[in-house]
């Protein structure tokens, strides 16, 4: 089969690859049918992530078909259409914050950016999608969207009339922007460098948008009393984002990490030790995917607006330079299609 194989720092190939197999009764073997690049890929591409090593496949998300099952599985069989969860969870427990299994595709093993994946603990990582639903929309579903709703919007406390920022417009900081409207905050502010990126999260419920230069954290104590926000959702995963996060936390708020940091970044309790703020940090469990299904095949949630670029899977290398230009070439998500 032809995978996308992490190379070295900086240097992703797809090569060919031995079909994968049933390891153990609770596997599954999935034929991908759409997968997509999320920023975690990046940080991996350039070396950032030590737990991935060279010769993984990458990717953790993904829709395909049932090709195979273990004895034990009991939910699925041959042929049906999935949803494939980035985590491969054990148990489906919403006090489950870490498992043993946790974030394992494409990066301690084998990912979807292949036409074939190897899923463990498949009755608990996989998701049945209906007939007729838009397949291609809700590959979104495989990480950001819980993600940015689990680790931002949840983790952050966002409940109705709060003042929520989120530093970074990208697709998992756009995530957290859709589903924080669920909970109904007064003010919900989207801050980038990107204008293209802060235009589309205009059109898509932000109530301010606001480039992130010099000047951004006076701009944003202006649109709250001085305060800063109640919630600030970090989603760039770089020193400096986070630096400005703790610029903009109100007392008494949170600061709720999603983005991925490759290096070290600064805690200044010199000037937070005494406004009774929390961080959080975490792995998405995806514990609210099936909430997240039933809103986007009820037509509550439209997942697909994130879609900027589709690639054949032939075309995959290429799709890496896109996504990882997304300012040059104004991506959001881009979707592989391997029909």
């Amino acid at each position: 089969m032809k995978a996308l194989v992490y190379k070295s720092a900086g240097e992703v190939k797809i090569e060919e690859r031995p079909k994968p197999r049933i390891s153990n009764p609770t596997d599954a073997i999935i034929k991908v049918t759409k997968t997509t690049i999320c920023g975690t890929d990046l940080h991996i591409r350039g070396g950032d992530v030590a737990t991935c090593t060279a010769g993984t496949v990458l990717g953790h998300e993904g829709v395909g078909i049932v090709e195979e099952t273990g004895d034990a599985v009991r939910g699925f069989k041959k042929g049906e259409h999935v949803l494939i969860s980035w985590e491969c969870i054990p148990t489906a427990r919403a006090e489950a914050r870490l498992t043993e299994a946790g974030w394992v595709l494409g990066n301690t093993i084998d990912g979807t950016q292949a036409e074939y994946v190897r899923i463990p603990h498949a009755d608990s990582s996989l998701y049945p999608i209906p007939a007729g639903a838009d397949e291609s929309a809700l590959v979104m579903l495989s990480d950001i969207f819980p993600t940015g709703l689990e680790c931002g919007v949840l983790n952050g406390k966002v409940q109705p009339g709060s003042t929520v920022v989120i530093v970074g417009s990208g697709p998992v900081g756009l995530a957290a922007m859709i589903t924080a409207q669920l909970y109904s905050p007064s003010v919900l502010i989207m801050v980038d460098q990107d204008p293209n990126r802060l235009e589309v999260a205009k059109s898509l419920g932000a109530s301010h948008t606001i480039i992130s230069d010099g000047n951004a954290e006076a701009t944003i104590k202006g649109l709250t009393d001085g305060k800063g926000c109640d919630t600030v959702i970090e989603a760039v995963g770089i020193p400096a984002t986070f630096e400005l996060c703790q610029k903009l936390v109100a007392p008494g708020g949170v600061i709720a990490n999603v983005g991925v940091h490759g290096t070290k970044v600064d805690l200044h309790l010199e000037t937070l030790w005494t406004q009774n703020i929390s961080i959080t940090t975490a792995l998405v469990d995806t514990v609210t995917t099936p909430m997240l299904l039933k809103l986007a095949l009820s037509g509550k949630l439209d997942p697909s607006k994130l879609i900027t670029h589709k690639f054949a899977f032939k075309d995959m290398e290429s799709a890496y330079d896109t996504f990882g230009a997304a300012s040059k070439h104004k991506a959001l998500k881009v979707l592989i299609d391997f029909d």
